[in-house]
């Protein structure tokens, strides 16, 4: 791994975890003196991040972390539904014997975990795999923001960890035991319930939201 992308990978999890607050702006320099990065690393890193609608660019104002609505996160939802049912998919017919050594040992450790911070850990680490063990770069590179995008969007919003991390972990264990399997059906059909599930996620807080923008109306 490069310094570039060690620059990327962090301040990617400083934007997924909310320390890097949508909305805010900051200036390459500051960020080279909070972070301790190569100046070079970084700006690369940036350049990335924006490609990937991590991190917006804009000329003589700084560098934007962007919103974080929820039409964007169902947008955002839209395109994942599909390349990560076609990643599952490549994943059963070309994981290797390594990889699904890898997969066993997520689903292992996905099977006893109880808290949010270990289980996005986790669940990170399974969209890694899920993205190399489909052996397709140029997939990899459209779903890992959008993976991103939506676990910001996801840990931005609980209110009930446990109940969210007992619902999530489910949905990934299906998702993983079908790829142990090989059998692509039922990893669609893992893949799609568990986008079922992001966009109830996503609807839920689009309600919670209009009722207290109404009850602050109301006052």
């Amino acid at each position: 791994m490069t310094k570039a992308d060690e620059a990327y990978v962090l301040l990617a999890e400083m934007i997924e975890t909310g320390r890097l607050e949508p909305g805010a702006f900051h200036t390459e320099a500051g960020l080279v003196e909070e972070l301790g990065l190569g100046r070079t690393p970084l700006r690369e890193a940036v350049q990335r991040l924006d490609r990937d609608h991590l991190v917006r660019i804009r000329p003589g104002r700084g560098i934007e972390i962007p919103s974080n609505s929820v039409e964007e996160q169902l947008r955002r939802l839209e395109v994942r539904r599909v390349t990560e049912a076609l990643a599952v998919a490549l994943a059963c017919e070309r994981a290797t014997v390594a990889e699904l050594a890898g997969i066993q040992a997520l689903a292992e450790e996905l099977e006893g975990i109880q808290e949010l911070e270990t289980y996005v850990g986790v669940v990170r680490g399974t969209h890694r795999m899920l993205c190399a063990a489909a052996h397709n770069e140029y997939l990899a590179d459209a779903m890992t923001p959008l993976q991103g995008l939506s676990r910001r969007f996801w840990m931005a919003h609980i209110l009930d960890g446990a109940r969210e991390v007992t619902a999530g972990k489910e949905l990934h264990l299906q998702l993983l035991r079908a790829i142990l399997a090989r059998d692509v059906e039922a990893a669609r059909e893992a893949s799609i319930q568990l986008n079922d599930y992001l966009v109830q996620f996503a609807l839920g807080v689009a309600t919670r939201n209009a009722r207290l923008g109404s009850a602050g109306f109301a006052r």
